[in-house]
């Protein structure tokens, strides 16, 4: 059943039940409920349908946990070593057709300045689609968000990566500031009004 959910009762999840069956059970808009294509459970009041279906008030849930800058750093590393190998692979392919060392090592180095601007365009586009981030990032079970727990639009996501930009010329300084932050937002989300929080409250 597509529409089924599972429902906790005295602590012990049950069902599944047909929205039928769950108007007839009395619930509360605290019953933590989940249904198929969510990645944990949630309080009635936070979901749409039921909140139409029971007479809730549709509550939107604040993120709660945030992903500290180090975990994200991490993130980023994951990146740029899945980049990076797609780089070798690639670089490898193409200087085996070249005979002279010199140019080996040349067309090797000359392409360096590409790893940098194919992070930063994996960044713009992956935290703007549904993943909400990087192969890294969804490794790592973290995700980005807007400040009202919204998906970033292309332009929003572009901005935070420009953003980026402070938070690096400023020796780190920038994303230092996330470990002092309630949020852990580094400066570049705080300008861009972005959270970064842990998948399970997505």
């Amino acid at each position: 059943m597509e529409d089924a959910y599972i429902v906790v009762i005295q602590g012990k999840p049950q069902g599944p039940f047909s929205l039928t069956e769950m108007k007839s059970m009395n619930l509360t808009e605290d019953t933590f409920v989940k249904k198929g294509g969510m990645s944990d459970y949630k309080e009635a009041h936070e979901i749409p349908e039921l909140c139409e279906l029971l007479g809730f008030q549709l509550t939107k849930a604040e993120a709660q946990y945030f992903a500290s800058p180090d975990v994200r750093l991490l993130a980023a590393l994951i990146d740029y070593g899945i980049i990076l190998t797609f780089y070798l692979v690639i670089v490898l392919i193409i200087v085996s057709f070249v005979e002279t060392q010199y140019l080996k090592v040349a067309i090797t180095l000359s392409f360096l300045p590409v790893i940098p601007l194919v992070k930063f365009l994996m960044n713009v586009f992956m935290e703007a689609s549904n993943r909400r981030g990087t192969f890294g990032k969804s490794l790592l079970g973290i995700k980005v968000i807007r400040e009202d727990a919204g998906k970033m639009g292309l332009s929003q996501s572009l901005l935070r990566n420009v953003y980026k930009l402070l938070s690096t010329i400023s020796l780190g300084i920038g994303y230092i500031a996330g470990f002092f932050n309630r949020k852990q937002q580094c400066w570049h989300d705080r300008l861009a009004k972005t959270l970064v929080v842990k998948d399970r409250l997505l």
